[in-house]
Formats: C-alpha cells, sequence, structure tokens
C-alpha cells in the first residue's frame, strides 16, 4: 500500500495550493504598490502596452479559434476588437489620466460638460483625441453623473484611488468573465487603478487557452507582485472568495453565481447575514431592450436598422451580457411590417458560426418550450420570437445568452410610444445594464426635450441611442455597469461600474449616441437637421455581423491603435468601405 506522500493531489487540491500561493505573492505586492509615484505608474502602464502589441496577433487567433470561428470566417475581426483593441485603448487612457494627476490636473479638467435632464451634469468623454474621432466617427460618449452633483465637485473628485496613491487597498480577487477576453484584463486594471488594490485572478474555464496570452500581455503586473492569475473549476473560485487574505470581490458573471457567493449555495437574499465577509462589485448581465421610435424611414434605413438589431443580438454567437434580447416595436407604425421582414432577412443571413458557450443548449430549449410558434433558423440554433405583451414573461426575465431574439408590439406612436416603451422596459425586463434606443433623426428633433427626459427615465447604467451598448464597453472613457440602487439582496445586473479610463466619481449612468445612417447616407441626416455635427464618414461598421470586411478592418483599427501607422490605416479605410 502506497504512503501518502506518494499519492498524486486531486486537481481540486491542486488549484486550492495554487490560490493560496497567489494569494501570499500579491499580498507582498501590496506593500510595495503603494510605493509608487504616478509616473512610474504611468511608466508600468506603457509596459503592459507594449506586451499588449507583442501578443495581439497570438490574443486575437486564441481567442477566436477557441470560439470555434477558424482562419478566414468573416466574423474572426469580433476577437481584435473585443481583445487587444479594448486593453490598448484602456491602457492609453489611463495613462494619460495618471498622467495628468501627476501634473497637479484633474483627469476631467478639459473635457467638456453641460446641463442633462434631472439636475444632472453631462461630461463629454469621447471622442477626445483625433483618433477616435476618425476611426469612430460620429459616434459620442457621455457620462451622466448622479444628480445634485456639480461640475466643480466632478472635476475635483476625478481620480478616485489615484489622487491618494500611496493608500494602498489590499488584495482584491477578480473572478472573470467567460465570454469576452478583454473583460478579465481591464478588471484588472480598475482594481488596481481605481482602488490601488492587487489582484489575483481567477479566470473561467472558458479562458483557461487565454492565459498564456493573459501572462504575456500582463507580465509586467506579474513580476513584481501586483498579480496572480489562477486556474481552476467553481471549488477554487469559492475557496478564494472565502480566503482571509482578500479585502474585495469583483465578479462578472451570472445572477447566480453571484447569490451563491454573497449568501451561499441555496441561501435566500437578504434572509439572515451575507456569508461573504468582503466588499463585493459585480456586473451580471441582464435581458437588454432595444427600443425603435417608430418614423418615417427610407427602404435602405429599414434594412441598416434591422442588421443593427441583429449584431447586438448574434455578436459573439449571443454570448453578451449586454446582448440586445427584445426589440419593443410599436404596433401602430405604419412601416412595422417592412422593418419585420428586414429583419427576419437579417437575421437568417448573418454568418453561421458555433453556439459554443456552455449550457446554450440548455438556453435554446427554454427558449423553444416556452415559445413552441418561435422561427427557427435550419440547424435549430438561432430563434426569433415574436409575441405581445401579455405573452412575454419568459422572454423579458429570462437571460438567453444565446442567438434568441424577440419582438415586443406596444401601442403609440411618437412621445407615447417612447413613454410606453422607456416604462415597460422598466418594469418588466429584467436588469440595468444597458438599452438600446433607434430613432430617425427628423422624429428626434421633433420629440426634442421630450426624447431626452426619456432617456434620463430609463433606469440603466448604459443608454445607447442609435448605437449598440457595446459601445459604450468598448470606450474606455466611459464607465460599465448596472444603475445605481442595487443591493446585496436585489442586484439584479450588478454593483458598481468599471472601465472609467478618467477615474470619475458619483457616476450614474453613460451615455452613447451613433450615426442613425451610415456614411454616404448620413449625409442626409446633416441636411435634414442642418447640423455638420451630425455627419459621420464611418461606413457600415465593422461590428456589424453583416460586414463584409469586418475581419480585416477590425484588425486594421486595432493595428493602428498599436503602433500609429497612417499609410496602413488609410488601406484599412479603404477596405471600410466594401463592408
Amino acid at each position: 500500500m502506497p504512503s501518502t506522500a506518494d499519492i498524486e493531489p486531486t486537481p481540486i487540491a491542486q488549484g486550492l495550493t495554487e490560490a493560496d500561493r497567489a494569494v501570499e505573492a500579491v499580498t507582498a505586492g501590496a506593500r510595495s504598490w503603494p510605493l509608487l509615484t504616478l509616473r512610474q505608474r504611468v511608466t508600468l502602464l506603457r509596459r503592459i502596452r507594449a506586451a499588449v502589441v507583442a501578443a495581439a496577433t497570438d490574443w486575437a487567433d486564441v481567442a477566436a479559434t477557441s470560439k470555434g470561428l477558424e482562419p478566414g470566417h468573416p466574423l474572426r475581426g469580433e476577437e481584435w476588437l473585443s481583445g487587444p483593441y479594448a486593453a490598448l485603448t484602456a491602457l492609453d487612457a489611463y495613462a494619460g489620466s495618471l498622467s495628468r494627476l501627476a501634473r497637479g490636473q484633474s483627469p476631467a479638467h478639459d473635457i467638456g460638460a453641460r446641463a442633462a435632464p434631472g439636475g444632472r451634469i453631462a461630461l463629454s468623454t469621447s471622442p477626445l483625441d483625433a483618433a477616435d474621432a476618425l476611426l469612430l466617427s460620429g459616434y459620442s460618449t457621455e457620462v451622466w453623473l448622479q444628480p445634485g452633483v456639480t461640475e466643480s465637485q466632478a472635476r475635483e473628485r476625478a481620480g478616485l484611488a489615484q489622487r491618494t496613491p500611496r493608500d494602498g487597498g489590499g488584495v482584491g480577487l477578480v473572478l472573470g468573465a467567460g465570454n469576452i477576453t478583454s473583460i478579465p484584463f481591464l478588471d484588472v486594471l480598475y482594481e488596481l487603478l481605481a482602488f490601488n488594490r492587487v489582484v489575483v485572478l481567477k479566470v473561467n474555464p472558458t479562458q483557461d487557452a487565454m492565459v498564456p496570452v493573459f501572462e504575456r500581455a500582463l507580465a509586467p503586473l506579474i513580476e513584481p507582485g501586483y498579480l496572480r492569475i489562477v486556474r481552476g473549476d467553481g471549488a477554487v473560485g469559492a475557496y478564494l472568495t472565502r480566503h482571509p487574505g482578500m479585502d474585495h470581490v469583483h465578479i462578472t458573471g451570472s445572477d447566480a453565481t453571484f447569490r451563491a457567493i454573497v449568501w451561499g449555495p441555496g441561501g435566500t437574499p437578504g434572509e439572515g447575514d451575507p456569508k461573504l465577509t468582503v466588499p463585493i462589485s459585480a456586473e451580471l448581465g441582464g435581458v437588454s431592450p432595444i427600443i425603435v421610435v417608430p418614423g418615417i424611414w427610407s427602404t435602405a434605413d429599414l434594412r441598416y436598422q434591422a442588421e443593427h438589431v441583429v449584431t447586438m443580438r448574434l455578436q459573439n454567437s449571443g454570448h453578451n451580457c449586454i446582448a440586445g434580447q427584445v426589440v419593443l416595436l410599436s404596433e401602430d407604425w405604419p412601416q412595422r411590417d417592412a422593418f419585420l421582414r428586414e429583419l427576419r432577412a437579417a437575421y437568417a443571413r448573418a454568418p453561421r458560426r458555433s453556439v459554443w458557450y456552455p449550457h446554450a443548449d440548455a438556453k435554446l430549449d427554454a427558449a423553444r418550450e416556452a415559445y413552441p410558434d418561435a422561427t427557427w433558423s435550419p440547424d435549430g440554433r438561432r430563434a426569433l420570437i415574436e409575441t405581445t405583451p401579455d405573452a412575454a414573461e419568459a422572454l423579458q426575465s429570462t437571460e438567453y445568452f444565446s442567438p434568441v431574439l424577440g419582438v415586443v408590439t406596444l401601442r403609440g406612436l411618437g412621445q407615447e410610444f417612447v413613454d410606453t416603451a422607456v416604462a415597460h422596459a422598466n418594469e418588466h425586463l429584467h436588469g440595468t445594464l444597458g438599452a438600446n434606443l433607434l430613432i430617425d433623426p427628423v422624429t428626434q428633433a421633433a420629440l426634442g426635450d421630450g426624447f431626452e427626459r426619456a432617456i434620463a427615465d430609463l433606469r440603466y447604467g448604459t443608454v445607447a441611442v442609435n448605437a449598440w451598448t457595446a459601445f459604450g464597453f468598448l470606450t474606455p472613457t466611459a464607465t460599465w455597469g448596472a444603475y445605481p440602487g442595487g443591493t446585496l439582496a436585489d442586484a439584479p445586473s450588478g454593483l458598481g461600474i468599471v472601465h472609467n479610463a478618467l477615474l470619475l466619481d458619483d457616476v450614474e449612468r453613460t451615455v452613447v449616441r451613433g450615426p442613425f445612417r451610415p456614411f454616404p447616407r448620413a449625409l442626409r441626416t446633416v441636411f435634414e437637421r442642418r447640423d455638420l455635427g451630425l455627419l459621420s464618414v464611418l461606413p457600415k461598421p465593422p461590428w456589424f455581423v453583416t460586414s463584409r470586411t469586418g475581419a480585416a478592418v477590425s484588425e486594421g483599427f486595432t493595428r493602428f491603435r498599436m503602433d500609429g501607422n497612417i499609410p496602413r490605416l488609410l488601406v484599412t479605410l479603404v477596405k471600410a468601405f466594401g463592408a
């Protein structure tokens, strides 16, 4: 009989040992992080940037391949934009904020501000440089602060923990997302820079193939002990949430996982004391509405916005916390049937890809059982549900996290419809992460202040007008997270925010605005509104799932962020016009 010394440790035991070693290493790093000056932190961010540039091609390739997107697939560009592109723009933005702080300035000292409805201040957070204005022409973001916060207070408070860099924040656990490869990377940066917390990153098992890439890209943080990366199953993650060396937990995941962490497996939120003894922040997804405001649209408008809606659902095969799931459509809109025809056609012609995320088949089966009359793709992997509010309970309360798109019809036109749709989204759709609105410029001008008040009335952490809320995710100087007000007992889309490269305090939401029409049809928008500021020179965006050149353009945009090569960017822009 072998001795205990000869028995191989179980995978779980190995994982827990690795977790303990990781906590020990970053605990030592927590003592040295506060000793870095702001300028030294900027240098560190630039070293990370160089590491990301070196790893970018492998990052995009490993991510795409792990999701079943083989070389040549038209959707491989998704992994460039949601991976190294997002990482590089965030690093540049954080470095800019810390550089301003090092000069004695606020990160928000020179950005625009205006009054927003309800006693709010809106800060203009993008575009902030020529590159953004060119690559993302026609798109902008604002961060709306909580009512009552003044402009001077916003500028004074910007910087968060970097205003007091010598105050350490301890050790934080990041439970990484399993669907988008930049999320764990960005969450690590935010823990360090917003809170001065060193990090143990526990990767989701779906991201195991990315660990060598993360280790290369984040080597400048790993070497001095500011970060350790741990693999393992749910047992390892659970162990770390209860580890005595942890001071904070951040998770990107499901509401069910959040409840298990806070209240224990099988625990009831709000009953008794939480099992988690340290603070937690979370991004938990939800059911996102797409409010289509009736107006007079051309055939090209109908087709373009139908493809826009389909992109909101099918990007990353629907495995997105911010995927648009419920289209709110006016049954009184004379063009309703024409829009639905374009929507069905766009949904059918979008490129095929694998439904790869764990448990997605069960989600599809749940949709099939709840809506037996749904329209399914020939392979049974893509559902379109058209229903009424009375029959929409499952659609509106279940985050399917897979290719399931619903259409719910409501009464009304003009402001009446907008107000009805906003109230319906607030009251009946699960979660508060993001809401999308599509509205033509003539209708928006006619509604005027009423439309702006409707934006304010939406209880969502990101609201996108003629854009997908994912644009807010991709913009580092925007904020990302649930609408404020969640609690440990009731946090349908989470607690707190991330990204926020301007390190703003007192945030309520981000508002994204995009062009209703791409170039050259955007010229019509300028003519209708007599406002040159509405001009976009961007054709069909490369993130549209129907873009023929999306893969090449997404890679080209990322490479421009890597090296600033203008001649190569011009070639990419020419390709963009072939979308």
